[in-house]
């Protein structure tokens, strides 16, 4: 694994982070078929002002901004150290994402082990994600660093 530092995702970071992992959140659910490309930019802000009322200040979470050594920025993390549906001692990633030109490096697994490490110093036992089916690329770092399918659904399009 490459080294990474990790620290805590600044203010001045926050703004330009949450924007583009909106559009994101937003271009996965259309994706999937969850929303239409027209509401998805409404629904994306929604969600996070749900989650994240104070932003950056939100109490239980955590915003991890992976590095390289020579200062780099390679990606971030999200975590929430209460789980969406109250498992007790888990907490849940809710986004993790390493910047293209660093991808299949290895900066995922480090971020990745890195957050895990982050739950465990705030008294975790568990950490769960959820992850869209047609990224398989984290499908296959989660699956290679031991997380297994607690649940799982699947859609199939009926008619033309």
């Amino acid at each position: 694994m490459p080294e990474l530092i990790v620290r805590p995702m600044r203010e001045s970071e926050f703004d330009e982070w949450n924007e583009a992992t909106r559009k994101v959140l937003a271009a996965s659910q259309v994706a999937i078929g969850n929303w239409s490309s027209e509401n998805a930019p409404e629904l994306a802000r929604k969600a996070r002002r749900d989650l994240l009322p104070d932003g950056l200040a939100t109490e239980g979470m955590l915003f991890l901004k992976g590095l390289r050594p020579d200062g780099t920025p390679v990606g971030a993390a999200w975590l929430g150290l209460t789980h969406p549906r109250g498992v007790p001692d888990c907490a849940f990633l809710y986004f993790i994402h390493v910047d293209e030109a660093h991808r299949e490096t290895g900066y995922g697994r480090a971020l990745l082990s890195a957050a895990e490490e982050a739950a465990l110093s705030h008294g975790m036992k568990s950490l769960e994600l959820n992850v869209f089916g047609f990224n398989a690329p984290a499908i296959h770092l989660y699956e290679t660093s031991g997380y297994r399918v607690v649940t799982q659904q699947m859609r199939k399009s009926l008619g033309a």
